[in-house]
């Protein structure tokens, strides 16, 4: 339970939702079963139905909060619902009526409202008007993003395979690609959204309940990260979209010149990302709802964009020499500035395979000899790196783009840009390109940023729930030792280590070592990302492909006992990793799915779900979890022709969970 309530609160089986509170002379009699039936569509678990406990803690808060007693019992019956609408119905029951009206996205209107709830003509017109901000805090943070946040209704679990409700069962080591909330993150996420109801219903305008929401983002970012004064913060629903933030900027620069956007290994980053490069929709729809055409031009941008791309790995998948890579980056960069082009020049902290490329030093002589005649945007969205590594970019000028989804293990698309000094000062100039207004809105912008003027008014609440979720993992990270960071990392490498060893078809992806300059934090230089190949099962001369070591990933986060039934044990466990990356075949043509287990940043503040051991326990948990995680790799290798036959999906809930 995350939600704070009243101790006292009646919570006993037999409790109505229409109770004395919310039954009176004005509730029509027809209706108040609707409302009632909430508690007779549920089993009991430990004496009381989960869904009642949610009610009544959500109206109890509310109540404590200040707002009106029958209109807090109407906003805790929509999260009921919705909350309801992701539980598991007990075989051959039909949902009641009321559920499906209180969780519906648009509201029954404010005549219902008050019929239903007893309400005045003002309570039911709020509660109508701030209807689309009312529910749980996963519903909530579902919105604000693309297609690729929507959950699958047939296993629950969004593009990325992963729930923002806590899903404690999982074991859990995808911080390279997305993770589900933990209860640490969901708490946080759900603390500001009882904030934000609080407001609505007390009449604060949705605009400005929201930005305060925002702005509380805001300073934990800033603090999180160090900055400075004059550097400034710009949210962003995803990495990708981040990545069209840092185009828009540079036609903010005061020049005229057609762009080169310098990309270092797009392969390695995002699929959208050499689109929103050039100014194109990379989706489509967007974060703020919008039905686009995927690579079609964005209003606003210059349809003149170019792309070089910088590979960090040959033709062989090997790791390309970094003094090959940056001959072969200033080579770009000239040839594009003696043409007259404004440059965009990508550096990478890290890929997805944990490259880093080029070198600070590098960027550091490039600023010294161009000057700012280009621009160097750093793609940080891993954020496997210190605030002081984050700082040292920031003061060459760079733009940052971080994620609080990536090793922070937030939910999924929660973007920003940190800007310098320099840059941030654009925005207060010039007009952002128009075609922006469909993926930010103004309040994602500082405030005295008048380049920001043509977005729509209001923020993206959902992103800001993401990132309090976020910043809750953040603040736990940091405040672990530096010392303890190296330990825990070390031990965990130890632990992939031996899991692949002792899996046949399995070999560890060699990578160079990370070192940014002298002053890194020591644990910042340990890998945290680990790429393995997985050898074909029916051609040991070949690795499984990009399409077959998805199946490999997708059947890892599903409960496969009951097609495995002679090893339950592995077979039933949920093991969320690393979705495949495409890297050449080492031997023969075509292409590998290389998998991924990664160290978040769960892993070095304590996962919330192991609470309750100690921490040398906890670890020795988390290190037998990953090699858990191998064994099941084997066992779906082992039974590679079955699951290929079945090809079984995975759920939210482990099987055993849901009954």
């Amino acid at each position: 339970m995350t939600l704070p309530g009243k101790a006292g609160v009646n919570m006993h089986p037999a409790t109505r939702l229409v109770d004395k509170t919310i039954q009176s002379p004005e509730t029509s009699p027809a209706h108040a079963p609707e409302l009632a039936a909430l508690s007779e569509h549920l089993p009991e678990r430990l004496g009381q139905p989960p869904l009642l406990v949610r009610y009544e803690a959500e109206a109890a808060w509310l109540e404590a909060h200040g707002v009106e007693p029958r209109l807090a019992r109407a906003a805790a019956a929509r999260a009921a619902a919705l909350y309801a609408m992701d539980e598991p119905d007990e075989p051959g029951a039909e949902a009641p009526l009321w559920r499906a009206q209180m969780a519906a996205e648009i509201s029954p209107g404010p005549l219902r409202l008050a019929q239903l709830f007893g309400l005045s003509a003002m309570a039911a017109e709020r509660l109508h008007e701030a209807w689309a901000l009312l529910g749980t805090a996963d519903a909530l943070m579902e919105t604000g993003g693309d297609i690729r946040l929507a959950r699958d209704p047939k296993t629950a679990l969004n593009g990325y395979g992963c729930s923002h409700r806590p899903r404690p069962w999982a074991i859990t080591f995808a911080s390279s690609t997305a993770s589900s909330s933990s209860a640490r993150g969901y708490i946080a996420a759900d603390k500001a959204r009882l904030a934000v109801t609080t407001a609505l219903l007390r009449g604060i305008p949705a605009g400005k309940a929201v930005g305060v929401c925002i702005s509380a983002v805001r300073r934990g970012i800033a603090k999180g990260f160090g900055l400075r004064a004059g550097e400034e913060i710009i949210l962003a629903a995803s990495g990708t979209d981040t990545e069209l933030l840092a185009l828009a900027l540079t036609h903010l620069a005061g020049t005229d010149k057609p762009i080169l956007n310098i990309l270092i290994a797009p392969e390695e980053t995002g699929r959208g990302v050499p689109m929103a490069a050039r100014g194109l929709h990379f989706a489509v729809d967007t974060a703020l709802g919008h039905d686009v055409t995927c690579e079609a031009p964005i209003e606003g941008f210059r349809p003149d964009t170019a792309l070089a791309n910088i590979a960090l790995r040959d033709a062989s998948g090997g790791v390309r020499a970094a003094c090959v890579v940056e001959a072969e980056i200033e080579a770009a960069l000239a040839a594009a500035l003696a043409e007259g082009r404004r440059v965009i020049l990508h550096g990478l902290d890290l890929s997805k395979t944990g490259l880093l490329a080029p070198s600070p030093a590098f960027l550091a002589r490039l600023r010294e000899l161009y000057g700012d005649a280009f621009d160097i945007v750093l793609d940080a969205c891993q954020v496997r790196l210190s605030p002081a590594s984050v700082q040292s970019y920031l003061a060459l000028g760079a733009t940052v783009l971080v994620t609080g989804s990536k090793f922070f293990t937030g939910p999924p698309f929660a973007g920003a840009a940190l800007l310098p000094e320099a840059v941030a000062a654009r925005l207060r100039t010039g007009m952002l390109p128009r075609g922006l207004a469909a993926y930010f809105n103004r309040a994602e912008f500082p405030v005295d940023a008048p380049a920001a003027r043509g977005l729509p008014e209001g923020g993206n609440y959902g992103l800001a729930l993401r990132w309090h979720a976020a910043l809750a993992e953040m603040r736990a990270l940091l405040r672990v030792k530096p010392g303890r960071r190296v330990e825990i990392l070390c031990g965990f490498a130890k632990a992939v280590e031996r899991g692949i060893a002792a899996t046949p078809g399995l070999a560890l992806l060699p990578a160079p070592a990370v070192f940014r300059n002298e002053a890194d934090e020591p644990w910042e230089r340990l890998p945290s990302i680990f790429t393995f190949s997985l050898c074909a099962p029916y051609a040991l001369d070949r690795c499984l492909t990009p399409v077959e070591a998805r199946q490999v990933y997708v059947w890892l986060n599903t409960d496969l006992s009951p097609w495995l039934p002679e090893q339950p044990e592995i077979a039933a466990r949920i093991c969320h990793i690393g979705q495949p990356v495409p890297l050449a075949q080492p031997l023969g043509e075509g292409q590998m799915g290389a998998l991924r287990v990664s160290a978040g940043a769960r892993l070095i503040s304590g996962e919330p779900s192991h609470r309750a051991l100690g921490p040398r326990a906890r670890l020795d948990q988390e290190f037998a979890d990953v090699g858990v995680v191998f064994a099941k790799i084997g066992l779906i290798l082992a039974n590679w022709t079955l699951l290929s036959e079945v090809n079984p999906s995975p759920s939210y809930r482990p099987r055993r969970v849901n009954g």
